[in-house]
């Protein structure tokens, strides 16, 4: 099992595939033990999957497939069964990223958005594997959604990027799901984030980069990269007022218990 600090939400093909190999060797550097590549089209999910050949012994390279709400005009609305089919071929170990988007969705994309969502959730139901929820400008249609769906039937869930209110965060631990923090929680007006931080619990908690966007502080305003992981999760340790190797230790073993494919 990896120890080390685990980046959970990232975009590798968003880098050129040459720095890749670079990319990596700089987050090992950094004591990151593995990093999730997420999907925001499943047109490309053979993308993701290969994408995993980067895999080492000391640092694990996992993916998800999904389709961002940003995209859902763009790709095909696929039935559920096809989802868990590209899922079960390409090893993913999550659904997603998906979710609302509402700040650059038009208010008509917004039932494709909706019923896209739903779908995700389903097959990560099906699969037993969580969804990775994107929310932006959008908590309250994104919480009553996911109650819905909870109420029918329960599922495992990410609520990445965290941006968004207190009480979509508590709804989200309260249904048994995750909460994930990047570079966003480092930046100096971010105070209501970081109070978010404290108030949910341990054990529910990871990081993630986001990147290629999103640097932390000290490296805001960079290209955002796996490597810089490790200052959000020193920064987070500090909010926690926890050492920062328990911290990673913790966060490692809430990333292998919400994934439980990640092996």
């Amino acid at each position: 099992m990896v120890s080390c600090l685990i980046d959970s939400h990232c975009h590798l093909d968003y880098f050129p595939q040459e720095e890749i190999p670079l990319l990596l060797t700089r987050a090992q550097e950094a004591s990151v033990g593995g990093v999730v590549t997420i999907g925001t089209r499943l047109s490309r999910a053979k993308e993701q999957k290969a994408l995993t050949s980067y895999n080492q012994r000391d640092l694990r390279v996992w993916c998800t497939v999904g389709t961002h709400p940003n995209h859902v005009e763009e790709e095909d609305l696929l039935e559920v069964e096809h989802i868990v089919a590209i899922a079960q071929e390409t090893q993913a170990i999550g659904i997603g990223e998906t979710g609302l988007d509402y700040f650059y969705g038009t208010e008509q994309t917004r039932p494709l958005q909706r019923e896209s969502f739903r779908r995700h959730i389903h097959a990560a139901r099906l699969l037993n594997i969580p969804v990775i929820i994107h929310a932006r400008q959008a908590d309250g249609d994104v919480l009553q959604l996911l109650e819905e769906e909870y109420t029918n039937a329960p599922f495992a869930m990410l609520l990445h990027c965290f941006a968004s209110t207190p009480q979509l965060a508590h709804a989200v631990v309260k249904m048994g799901g995750y909460v994930s923090f990047s570079g966003i929680a480092t930046f100096p007006k971010s105070h209501e984030i970081r109070q978010v931080v404290r108030s949910l619990p341990l054990d529910r908690l990871l990081v993630e980069t986001d990147s290629p966007y999103l640097a932390p502080v000290p490296k805001r305003g960079k290209t955002n990269e796996p490597s810089f992981v490790s200052y959000t999760g020193a920064y987070l340790a500090e909010v926690l007022d926890l050492n920062k190797m328990a911290f990673s230790q913790r966060i490692t073993n809430n990333f292998f218990r919400l994934f439980p494919h990640a092996i």
